[in-house]
């Protein structure tokens, strides 16, 4: 059984993105169907809605607006339709994250501010070995 790396603790799930050929529907169901509000939206060209679900956001992105056209084709029973997940992580040094990663032979986008379910804060994407991608979301320590 794999032990904990002592590097990366995830403290919990920040938020996950969908995409959408119909956003309004979607966020919709999870607002009317599943109790979620509208925490923030951004501009049309954009196409994002972030909805509250607890300590967590889930972001709904429009296939056809310039975050979700980045995912590729829209999705569809075959299709996929997650962007990613978000991993709310334990403070560590941005150096000691990226030795981390690379030990494991991860490669690692660079940290860029970014909005989550506590606000803004430090992030980066890696993919998993099956592919999926995800964010790593902390407090950067010193």
């Amino acid at each position: 059984m794999p032990q904990p790396n002592g590097v990366i603790q995830p403290l919990q799930l920040d938020h996950l993105v969908l995409r959408s050929v119909n956003p309004s529907r979607l966020i919709a169901f999870y607002c009317q169907v599943l109790g979620c509000t509208v925490e923030r939206e951004t501009s049309p060209q954009v196409g994002l809605t972030q909805l509250r679900a607890g300590a967590a956001l889930i972001d709904i992105v429009d296939v056809n607006a310039a975050l979700g056209s980045a995912g590729g084709a829209a999705p569809s029973r075959t299709g996929n339709n997650m962007d990613h997940f978000c991993l709310q992580i334990a403070p560590v040094s941005e150096a000691q994250i990226i030795r981390h990663l690379r030990l494991h032979g991860v490669e690692a986008g660079a940290f860029r501010h970014r909005y989550g379910a506590q606000g803004r804060g430090a992030s980066l994407y890696i993919e998993d070995c099956d592919g999926n991608q995800l964010e790593l979301r902390c407090k950067l320590a010193k």
